[in-house]
């Protein structure tokens, strides 16, 4: 569908209905029951693993892995929960590895203790195990589905609950020794991170290999096994302002030793480290402003990195969970990588012959001169890569797709056709919503404060069935995503669906301060959290009202974490939209400033605002706990009560304004529920008590059947 009629869909048959009334498949319940979350693809081999989150078995994360002959089975068994909470958002909670015997194993963290453990491949299951080691296959096994032992602890029980927690590991080739980040829940309520290693077979207790620092992440081991590289930063940064990139040689019983800095530093971001298979370190650096990829050989008398190709694209994406890979080397030596460009995620690959070649014996590393061979790819979202033998394993998803596990064949992927290269081998929702009520995204670039421009993705209502009025402009939805230091991509959501199918228009707005678009626009939001990303939500808005798209009567906005902080921000301090949706979002930024959060993000707001307490001042301004009473439109907040990222004080604060003040509004507090939601049931309720609130505020009645919604105030 062009960009034309999506947003001007054709009324030949279809029903006249209010927007925001229309019928829809997008249900809430699809939504939470219809699908799973996929992420965090690794490999062993050729087998393939996977992380899935599942809403309908109470929010588990489970370990998947597809065998080489092509068999796909759950790792983690039932009533466990791989998830590691370092950080809190954590990521990296498994790896797959191959064991001292040869055979297949996967280490993870257990959600309910945050312990290490560890599972191994029975030898005897369908013969695949033994044969992926180049053994003979037992006769027991075949035919019979892969089976896995049950979880065997490595690490020892904490001194309290959770207190000790591990991310990011990974094995070294000969499966003897694990090299992953710990982070120490201290009794005096301190937090210490740092880097360990300890034995596969939990023969010992964890060993401190490198420490000192606020933050470690991304420990990689070389292909030899005889050296690891890590990351390392220091508050007030986040991974993204300034990281460090470290190397060290790797003993055969953890120790390490050499320790040496390799690049990077308070101003220059290094991420997603990698060792090559013939023994260089490769990394992604925004050092010319873009996340380009480099490469160091270590063996070099002086070594430099140098840059693969450098573009204005992001090979890499920020870390706000841990053990993405933007990049991957197959067995044959080709690099494979995604990058986001304008953006929309995008794929291509390098022959070995054609990534290094060194000018003379002890001189820096070169560029063999062989640009990037672009990939014909659907896929407009790429999380993550894991190497398959001579194919690539990859986590995407497209605009009418949502994420997918998928093996590519580079070979066939060409620049122009790839339908024969993507295979497509789990599919986060197995049955698909029907094109003809998806809305696809139209990229649209909108003028700005200060003269400059902004980034946003605008997706027009859509539903073959109905069409609105031609006397009533859509409603519209302004959608600002979390973080803030991140972006949505172009890519099918079907949050988004649930309202463009319904007949409510939706802009996604990657603000100032987002991802994707390079450093500088990045770091638009240094020192104006709370005003850059607030009037270019605003400003999204008044381009698509001024070039005809929606009501402005009827335009609201709506975010998570620190988008709800923006949509609470632009309530208060702004007399525009006409509704808001507050989803778990920050309030009172001298709170998060004076500990009242976790230990990755206490002092985020040192870039984003300023210091504290000098800039206390600006901390109140900008909080919009502080102007409650400058509110003028109802207001809806949903809110996890486990949450320690945002804890629902914030929430329960604004609450109790809003009832003094007399204003509309509607609290929803989900119990069991940490920093998003993850159970099917309270997905369900949030997604359809926001559409009865906007249908009681906006004056059109959801065709749905939903559970009424108090909104005090409401007449």
């Amino acid at each position: 569908m062009d960009q034309q009629t999506n947003r001007h869909p054709a009324a030949t048959h279809h029903e006249v209905a209010p927007y925001g009334s229309w019928r829809s498949p997008v249900t809430a319940r699809i939504i939470a029951e219809g699908g799973v979350g996929i992420n965090l693809p690794q490999s062993v081999g050729e087998s393939l693993y996977w992380i899935e989150l599942r809403p309908t078995e109470n929010g588990r994360y489970v370990v998947v892995r597809r065998a080489p002959d092509g068999e796909t089975a759950d790792v983690t068994p039932e009533g466990r929960s791989a998830r590691t909470l370092v950080h809190e958002y954590g990521g990296g909670m498994y790896v797959p590895f191959r064991n001292e015997h040869g055979g297949e194993s996967v280490i993870f963290s257990d959600q309910a203790d945050q312990r290490l453990y560890r599972q191994d491949l029975e030898e005897t299951a369908a013969g695949e195990a033994a044969g992926a080691a180049g053994a003979d296959a037992g006769p027991a096994g075949a035919g019979e589905p892969a089976r896995w032992s049950a979880p065997v602890p490595l690490t020892p029980a904490p001194p309290a609950e959770r207190a000790y927690r591990y991310a990011d590991g990974r094995v070294t080739p000969d499966g003897r020794t694990l090299v992953a980040v710990r982070e120490r829940h201290e009794a005096d309520g301190s937090v210490v991170n740092d880097l360990v290693s300890l034995p596969t077979d939990g023969s010992a207790e964890p060993r401190v290999v490198a420490s000192g620092h606020d933050f470690y992440a991304a420990p990689r081991i070389s292909a030899d096994g005889r050296r690891v590289a890590w990351l390392s930063w220091d508050h007030p940064r986040m991974p993204w302002d300034g990281t460090e990139l470290w190397t060290a040689e790797l003993a055969g019983d953890g120790s390490v030793s050499g320790e040496r800095l390799v690049a990077g530093g308070p101003d220059e971001s290094i991420l997603q480290p990698l060792w090559s298979p013939s023994g260089e370190l490769w990394f992604a650096s925004d050092r010319t402003g873009w996340y380009n990829l480099y490469a160091v050989s270590l063996d070099q008398a002086d070594p430099h990195p140098c840059a693969l190709e450098i573009r204005e694209a992001e090979f890499a994406g920020v870390p706000w969970v841990f053990g993405l890979q933007h990049y991957a080397f197959l067995d044959d030596g080709r690099l494979v990588t995604a990058f986001t460009e304008n953006g929309s995620d995008r794929l291509a690959v390098l022959a070995a012959d054609e990534i290094l070649t060194h000018e003379t014996p002890g001189g820096p590393p070169v560029h063999g001169g062989a640009p990037l061979r672009d990939l014909a790819s659907p896929y407009s979202a790429v999380y993550s890569l894991a190497p398959l033998g001579a194919r690539i394993g990859l986590v995407g998803a497209t605009h009418t797709e949502g994420s997918q596990v998928v093996v590519v064949d580079p070979d066939d992927a060409g620049p122009t056709s790839a339908a024969a290269a993507y295979d497509v081998v789990r599919r986060g929702r197995p049955v698909p919503i029907d094109p003809a009520y998806i809305s696809r995204p139209e990229a649209i670039v909108f003028p700005t404060e200060g003269g400059l421009t902004a980034h946003a993705h605008y997706y027009a209502p859509v539903n073959p069935d109905f069409t609105g009025p031609a006397s009533e402009l859509p409603p519209l939805l302004v959608i600002v995503h979390g973080g803030p230091t991140s972006s949505h991509l172009a890519m099918l959501d079907l949050d988004v669906q649930y309202w463009t199918s319904r007949g409510i228009a939706v802009v996604d707005v990657n603000y100032g301060g987002s991802t994707g678009y390079g450093r500088e626009y990045r770091e638009r939001l240094k020192g104006e959290w709370g005003v850059v990303d607030t009037v270019d939500a605003i400003n999204a808005a008044r381009y698509l009202i001024a070039r005809g798209d929606a009501d402005p009567a009827r335009v609201g906005v709506r975010g998570g974490s620190a988008g709800g902080y923006t949509t609470l921000n632009a309530l208060t301090r702004y007399d525009f939209f006409t509704a808001g949706a507050s989803l778990f979002g920050l309030a009172d930024l001298e709170s998060f400033a004076t500990g009242g959060t976790h230990k990755f993000e206490a002092q985020y707001l040192e870039s984003l605002v300023g210091p504290y307490p000098e800039l206390r001042d600006v901390y109140r301004e900008r909080s919009p706990i502080h102007h409650v009473d400058d509110l003028d439109c109802p207001v809806i907040l949903l809110q996890g009560l486990e949450d320690a990222i945002v804890p629902h004080v914030q929430a329960d604060i604004i609450v109790e304004a809003l009832r003094r003040k007399g204003l509309p509004f509607a609290y929803l507090p989900f119990e069991g529920e940490q920093h998003g939601f993850r159970k099917a049931e309270n997905i369900i309720r949030a997604q359809e008590a926001e559409l009865y609130f906007y249908g009681r505020v906006w004056g059109f009645a959801p065709a749905d059947e939903i559970e009424p919604v108090e909104i005090e105030n409401l007449s």
